[in-house]
């Protein structure tokens, strides 16, 4: 899906038992068929923060070793899935690799990307459907406010594809995501998405084979009052073998 956007924190206005088992994936693409392809449209009415998102990203990344700067490296090529208008992959991916690819279903909203500087392929379909070719080995898959479209058992397998289709020893994917505060996943009927607690994405990330590199929350993001937003992790994770 595109970019799941950062949720407002408040209580969902559907219970959160069996979270993913209400997760209907023609409801989701029928939400983001019906959204503006702006940075407004992908972030939910909160496009003030994509600069504040980048750079948090940029600086998870640095820690990382990966970045533009003399002391860390570029990357050969990435993915980036749910990658709606390319926020992320014009906004940060393609100054650090060669080549991107991205992972979108909604076909508007890649339209934009179509022959832009960096970018290589593009696959419009949804993560749940995308398979890596036999050949692909990528140093970096970039997967951000999108996979509470899957349910958790598509999640496994989406993941685990994405460790096979890295560079082996060297590759990093990074998932970064809302996390839920109210004891448990959190389903929204409104784009038909769930948001996970860190611990359920502990689980998940175990239950594919991962381990954690690192693990970081974005700042900067408003907490408090009106417009506070859930807390977003960002979780650098590598195959265990």
């Amino acid at each position: 899906m595109a970019e799941q956007d950062p949720a407002p924190d408040s209580a969902s206005s559907a219970t959160a038992a069996a979270a993913d088992s209400l997760i209907n994936r023609d409801d989701g693409i029928k939400y983001w068929e019906s959204i503006d392809a702006d940075n407004n449209g992908m972030l939910g009415g909160f496009a003030h923060i994509s600069k504040i998102d980048l750079q948090g990203s940029r600086n998870f990344l640095a820690k990382l070793g990966i970045g533009q700067k003399a002391s860390l490296r570029k990357v050969a090529s990435t993915l980036e899935g749910g990658a709606g208008i390319g926020r992320i992959t014009q906004g940060l991916l393609v100054d650090i690799s060669e080549h991107v690819d991205v992972v979108e279903p909604v076909a508007k909203f890649t339209a934009g990307l179509e022959g832009a500087p960096g970018v290589r392929s593009i696959f419009n379909m949804g993560l749940e459907a995308w398979q890596p070719a036999a050949s692909a080995q990528y140093d970096l898959i970039w997967i951000q406010w999108c996979v509470g479209h899957l349910t958790d058992e598509q999640l496994v397998l989406f993941l685990r594809r994405c460790a096979a289709a890295l560079e082996p020893d060297a590759g990093l994917l990074v998932v970064k995501e809302n996390n839920s505060t109210y004891g448990a996943d959190d389903f929204d009927e409104v784009d038909s998405s769930v948001t996970r607690e860190d611990g359920s994405f502990r689980n998940i990330f175990k239950q594919a084979g991962l381990k954690l590199l690192r693990v970081e929350l974005q700042k900067g993001f408003p907490r408090g009052g009106a417009s506070s937003l859930l807390p977003v992790r960002m979780y650098a994770l590598r195959p265990e073998n």
